[in-house]
């Protein structure tokens, strides 16, 4: 009994790792299962089919690296995805026609078909066809021969199959990354997101230390030549006992600059008279 418990568990676990990282065959199964949905729903012709297996394995191809990391609401992962699905959905605008795309962005099974549910992400299409084997239309050949030829680069490449109809094309709103809805449509199909793990963002700069203030401890206080205080005697050193004054007082030096009392003449005979 325990034994069976646990194959059931280990199998469990695979189950959620394939679904986390698809093999090839498995991408090719899922894309079918969608764009033959698709097909039968809008109207393809075989041209179209070809054409929107093409987008949706790109679509696929591209963002299964990232699903697990999805699946855990990291923001980057996020970012990503509805990036390569905001190209698929453009690359999908010059193959359907108006008509057609209008009724595809009212569908949401295709027009955002990932969603996470149980901490699994699965497409919203199983929901409305419950019977995973059953197919409207033959395996075409693309299915097969198809390895990502068509794919688009970057979002400022045009696309491959822009001119290939001519028919009249969707003009409106198709971006699900608009700052308008973007935060509600993830919020709906992953719900709420958290920091990635392992990609910590960029560490500010630490402050440098303050410089310690002029004069404080680190440097001696830079203090002018002291000058002699004024009026004080200075004597300079000379021979024993003797020393010469410097720096006489205000007082004695008016007293020095005093003029010496004029004698007085001796009057001559001429003066008295």
């Amino acid at each position: 009994m325990k034994r069976l418990l646990w194959i059931g568990i280990l199998l469990l676990l695979g189950n959620v790792a394939c679904r986390a990282a698809m093999s090839n065959g498995q991408m090719r199964t899922e894309v079918r299962f969608l764009t033959d949905k698709m097909a039968y729903e809008l109207n393809l012709s075989t041209a179209q089919y070809n054409d929107v297996y093409e987008i949706n394995y790109d679509f696929l191809f591209g963002v299964n690296s990232v699903m697990d990391a999805v699946v855990r609401g990291e923001a980057w992962a996020l970012d990503r995805y509805y990036d390569r699905l905001d190209l698929r959905n453009d690359d999908l605008r010059w193959v359907l026609d108006s008509r057609q795309y209008t009724r595809f962005l009212r569908t949401l099974y295709f027009y955002r078909p990932l969603y996470v549910s149980d901490g699994r992400w699965q497409f919203r299409v199983y929901i409305t066809y419950s019977n995973h084997s059953h197919f409207y239309f033959p395996l075409p050949a693309v299915c097969r021969a198809y390895r990502g030829a068509h794919a688009r680069p970057a979002p400022d490449r045009p696309s491959f199959y822009r001119g290939r109809y001519d028919h009249p094309h969707y003009e409106g709103l198709y971006r699900i990354r608009d700052p308008r809805h973007y935060r509600s449509a993830r919020q709906s199909d992953f719900g709420p997101v958290r920091p990635a793990a392992g990609r910590p963002s960029p560490a500010r700069p630490s402050r440098p230390a303050a410089r310690p203030d002029a004069g404080r401890g680190d440097r001696p206080a830079q203090r002018g030549p002291e000058r002699p205080s004024r009026g004080k005697a200075e004597k300079t050193p000379g021979r024993r006992g003797q020393g010469a004054v410097r720096g006489a007082s205000d007082t004695e030096r008016r007293t020095d600059d005093r003029k010496a009392p004029e004698r007085k003449r001796p009057m001559r005979g001429d003066d008295r008279k």
